[in-house]
This record gives C-alpha cells, sequence and structure tokens, in this order.
C-alpha cells in the first residue's frame, strides 16, 4: 500500500470538502514564495491561479497522454521533463504515478485537489496537492502542456516540487533520478564518451542492439551532452544543446530503398529519435526532419515512422556517436579537417589536421596534434583530435 506522504490521505480530504463544498487548500505546501524559491525568485511577481482562473473546460488530460503533451517552463529542469515524456510513453507506469486518473478528472466531485505517486526509498509515496498553479502575467511559469487547457504535467510537477520543497529545488538534476522515482526500476548511466564507443565500432554496434533490446522490453531512455567547458545550454553547430537532457521516443532500424526493392536488398540503418523538452530546437544535421538523407527511405517507411517537418522538438538521429557524413570524388586527395569553437555565439579557430586521403590510411582511431593554417611551418595548437575516417561507396555502411 502506498505510504501517504505528511499523513495527508486523499480520499479522506476529497470526501471532506466535498461535503462542505469548499477547495482544498494546502497548508503543507502554501501558496507563497516559500514553495516557489529558496535563493532566486522568478523574473516577474508570482500569483497563484487554479486552472478554471487560466483558461476554460480544464482537463489532467486531452486526447489521451503524449510525450508531446509538454514543454519546460523557465525553471532548468529538463530532466525532470524529459523524465515526463518518457513516463508518457509508457501507460503501465503512468497509470501507478497518476492513479484514479479518470476519477481524478474534473467533474461534480471537483474539490481542487489531486494526488500523484513517486518511488521513495523503496515505497510509493501518495503526494497530495492542491492545484493552485504559480503564474505570472496568468500564464504558467514552469512545466506546461502544449494545450492549454491540460494540466497533468503541471499537477505532477507541483506534486514533486511538494516532495523536495519547492520548484527551485528542481532546477538541476539527473533524468536517471526522476525515471527511478516514476517506476522504482533501476537506473545504468553510460557515457558515451568516456567509454570511446565512437574509436570502437564493433562496440558501437553492440551498444545500439543493447538500446534496441531496451526499448523493445518496454524501457526509458534518455540521453544529455555534457558542457564540457562550454556554457550551459550553449548550442552545437548542429542544433544539439549542451548540458540539457533529452527523453528518447523511438529507437529503431530503418529499412533504406523504395518499393519492393527495399525488402530484398533488407538494408536497414540505426535510427533513435530524440526529444528536447523545450518543445523546439532540434538537430540539423544528417537525417534532420528535412535532410537530403530522407530520400534514401520509401513514403511508406517515412510515413510509418511519423516524420513532422516542423520545430517541435523532436527528431531522428543516427547512431550513437559523434560523426559527420561528407561526400567526396576523389578520394586519393588529402583531407582537411578543422575544429571551431562557437562558444558564446562567435566562432573560434582551435586548430587542424591533414590526412592523407586514401582510406586505408584511416580507417583505424587516430590521436593527433592540432595544427595552425596559414602557416608555412603549421605551428602546434593547444590540444589533439582523435577521429577516425570511414569510407563506402554505401551509406548504409557508415
Amino acid at each position: 500500500m502506498p505510504v501517504a506522504y505528511k499523513d495527508q490521505l486523499y480520499a479522506e480530504l476529497k470526501k471532506q470538502h466535498n461535503q462542505k463544498g469548499t477547495l482544498f487548500e494546502d497548508p503543507e505546501f502554501p501558496a507563497t514564495n516559500s514553495s516557489v524559491y529558496y535563493h532566486k525568485p522568478p523574473p516577474g511577481v508570482v500569483q497563484w491561479k487554479r486552472p478554471r482562473e487560466i483558461c476554460e473546460n480544464p482537463h489532467l488530460f486531452v486526447e489521451g497522454i503524449s510525450s508531446h503533451d509538454l514543454n519546460q517552463g523557465i525553471v532548468g529542469n529538463c530532466w525532470f521533463v524529459a523524465a515526463c515524456s518518457c513516463l508518457a510513453l509508457k501507460p503501465e507506469l503512468w497509470e501507478k504515478v497518476i492513479p484514479d486518473w479518470k476519477e481524478q478528472e474534473w467533474d461534480s466531485n471537483y474539490a481542487g485537489i489531486f494526488h500523484f505517486r513517486f518511488w521513495i526509498f523503496g515505497e510509493w509515496i501518495d503526494v497530495v496537492i492542491d492545484d493552485r498553479l504559480p503564474t505570472i502575467n496568468g500564464r504558467l511559469i514552469y512545466c506546461q502542456s502544449k494545450q492549454n487547457n491540460e494540466f497533468w504535467s503541471a499537477l505532477l510537477e507541483k506534486a514533486y516540487a511538494k516532495l523536495f520543497g519547492c520548484y527551485e529545488s528542481l532546477a538541476g538534476g539527473n533524468t536517471g533520478d526522476a525515471v527511478v522515482d516514476f517506476s522504482g526500476a533501476v537506473a545504468e548511466a553510460i557515457d558515451l564518451q568516456k567509454e570511446k564507443y565512437y574509436a570502437d565500432q564493433t562496440k558501437e554496434d553492440t551498444f545500439f542492439e543493447d538500446l534496441l533490446k531496451v526499448w523493445n522490453r518496454g524501457g526509458i531512455i534518455s540521453s544529455s551532452i555534457k558542457p564540457q567547458g562550454f556554457g550551459l545550454e550553449s548550442r552545437t553547430d548542429n542544433g544539439l544543446v549542451r548540458g540539457h537532457a533529452y527523453s528518447v521516443t523511438d529507437v529503431k532500424r530503418v529499412r533504406l530503398g523504395h518499393g519492393l526493392l527495399a525488402y530484398f536488398k533488407n538494408e536497414t540503418i540505426p535510427l533513435i529519435r530524440l526529444r528536447n523538452p523545450w518543445g523546439k530546437t532540434e538537430w540539423t544535421g544528417a537525417w534532420s526532419d528535412s535532410s537530403e538523407e530522407w530520400s534514401k527511405v520509401g513514403d511508406t517507411e517515412r510515413g510509418n515512422l511519423g516524420i513532422t517537418v516542423a520545430d517541435d522538438g523532436e527528431f531522428w538521429w543516427v547512431g550513437v556517436s559523434d560523426y559527420t557524413p561528407f561526400y567526396r570524388k576523389k578520394v586519393t586527395e588529402p583531407l582537411t579537417v578543422q575544429l571551431w569553437s562557437d562558444d558564446l555565439g562567435s566562432d573560434k579557430f582551435l586548430g587542424q589536421v591533414m590526412l592523407s586521403g586514401r582510406p586505408d590510411d584511416n580507417s583505424h582511431p587516430q590521436q593527433l596534434q592540432l595544427k595552425n593554417k596559414g602557416s608555412k611551418t603549421a605551428d602546434n595548437m593547444p590540444g589533439k583530435i582523435a577521429l577516425r575516417i570511414l569510407t563506402s561507396n554505401e551509406l548504409t555502411a557508415l
């Protein structure tokens, strides 16, 4: 049986307020600034409003629950929102976290009270909240749904904030921790860079197959990018956000080719679909929404994948390590690889290396000293670059 947090019993409290005809006001998480922040206040005057004061006809869910429902607010809790997106994909889990969800919908028994459950220290904790939500200028300032009359994500976030003291306590965290709190499962963190998956194709292939198995067996997967000296939430040239968490919303081997020929050749490429909790800002490299790589996939396969060319935060991405595909006509000519930084919006040249154009000379991982450009002496630059060049006449082999 779930344990009632702060000894607040949802059914009893709701019954009492239904009988009195009053709306619940939570004394354990009051509508005051102390429930919003402990150090840094939000940018504006906070007013607490119930959903009916924010919109007409509020609901817990509008047309069901989806990973596209929720977007991150002004607090830096992308890790929590990414976990919620993952949760929305697993009915057997979210029905535990959001119990009695049909009974909790707005109806004649509405009393301004809701409850959610989290797995904390080996047991399910039932957290009761009222539905007063912090707003600025009449708009929600934290987690919110795309539909302005859908409130499951905002209320779930409030229950989680109550558990940890206030909303600001959710600024910065680990998606894996939230996933554990939603499921009672065991999380495993894998550092792709530390484990050097980029330097071992066999290891990378095995890792993708493991991801595919986890996904097909109902597992939850998320990912993030370490800032590594760059500004938090700064963007890479290909649209990814550093220090940011993404939810994985699909893992597939996608069939390449068109018509019956595609089935006979049976060529596939490993793809992972991710979602940015911002609900915008996507990957712009290979296999992004409108990239030319999709011309290699038949119409039926693209339809099955549900590809939408829109900045909705969700995108497909190939493989599990950093690589850049490019085409060249003369494979024996030397290759120059340059490294640039876009930190703080200013392009800065970090160095370059020159490689033999012969495929056999570059098929193994190399760590090379960065050199300056435009200099006869090719002075050394600070740092080295680790890379490997894979050459093939077929895209599917890369």
